[in-house]
């Protein structure tokens, strides 16, 4: 067997990379969802290869009030380009099927990977100018602010939450990206080369790059006096009843009472949450994750908005705080579904 050719099963899986490259020109590769209480059912702003679709007039005039360039798609080469660069790619896939040299499946995976590196930057430039860039005559004008949306992830823009993440077609080109790692793997016979005892170390840094890749759901420190209970809107001021809460998004949302953050969930129902974290009674103003933390409810307990319950990140300390406030120990699965 001639080891310069790739194999039959690498053949077809190109075929398959040629076919997700051209059918992500025709859905949106990019989503940027924005969400805030004058807008509760979110604006889309959805970028395709060639144009841009979703809210973009609300957007564009919600843009207007703050100084940002209005967006339209012939303000961008890129549209105008991208398309055709797709095509390339999924015409060098087929090419490398055809031709079936492994010189040419290496050569097309470093020049993708190196066109979704450019790709990153470009966006990224795209929307540090946008969001930098302002009108000095704006009707809005925020001294020191910037309006730069993600390029991946949660932002908080004013009082606007910004969730920027790849829509259909940049899943595809992902997907893309990702099977031909595979072939490179399997042409090569990377894994064959690897000991049996480096292959754990090798799965462990892949489990970390996964791990890290998620949304964040480290505590955010309330401000007290200055941040407002997103249930009850009063100002948080007493840093032991306060709470909090991160959606897999990562957006955050704060409270001054358990008992908000509690109603605020079953208001919220659709929204997924990542991780919970309530105030420990006995410090100031420090969180903790609620599901390791010993709660107690009701007796004398006067949480801000009558929530009656307290939490403690010793068990101990949660005993002798329930016999002086007269308060009945509580379970956090009890608390989040009270």
């Amino acid at each position: 067997m001639n080891n310069s050719k790739i194999s039959t099963l690498s053949k077809v899986m190109l075929l398959l990379v040629m076919a997700l490259l051209v059918s992500s020109v025709f859905v949106p590769m990019w989503r940027i969802e924005l969400s805030a209480p004058q807008y509760p059912e979110g604006l889309v702003l959805q970028l395709h290869a060639n144009k841009i679709g979703g809210d973009v007039e609300i957007i564009n005039g919600l843009n207007h009030y703050i100084g940002m360039k209005t967006l339209h798609k012939e303000d961008f080469i890129e549209f105008a380009v991208l398309p055709y660069i797709i095509g390339f790619f999924a015409l060098c896939a087929l090419t490398v099927a055809i031709v079936a040299k492994k010189k040419g499946l290496y050569a097309l995976f470093i020049s993708f990977i190196l066109f979704g590196i450019l790709a990153g930057v470009d966006f990224y430039r795209w929307n540090y100018e946008y969001g930098h860039n302002l009108d000095p005559n704006a009707a809005i004008r925020v001294p020191g602010m910037s309006y730069q949306p993600p390029l991946i992830g949660y932002k908080q823009l004013l009082n606007f939450g910004a969730y920027s993440i790849p829509d259909i077609g940049g899943w595809m080109l992902i997907a893309s990206g990702f099977l031909l790692f595979l072939l490179v793997i399997k042409e090569t016979n990377l894994l064959r080369k690897i000991k049996k005892s480096n292959t754990t170390a090798v799965l462990f840094v892949f489990l970390s790059f996964s791990f890290f890749s998620c949304a964040k759901t480290e505590v955010v420190p309330i401000k007290l006096n200055v941040d407002t209970c997103d249930f009850c809107k009063m100002t948080i001021a007493d840093g032991k009843y306060a709470a909090e809460v991160i959606t897999e998004k990562g957006r955050v949302y704060k409270f001054d009472d358990i008992m908000c953050m509690v109603h605020y969930g079953k208001e919220n129902s659709n929204t997924k949450m990542a991780a919970y974290y309530v105030n420990d009674y006995t410090q100031d103003n420090v969180l903790i994750p609620a599901k390791t933390a010993f709660f107690i409810s009701e007796g004398t307990i006067q949480s801000p908005m009558r929530g009656g319950i307290i939490a403690f990140s010793s068990e101990n300390e949660a005993k002798e705080f329930g016999i002086k406030l007269k308060a009945k120990p509580v379970t956090w699965e009890a608390v989040i579904t009270k």
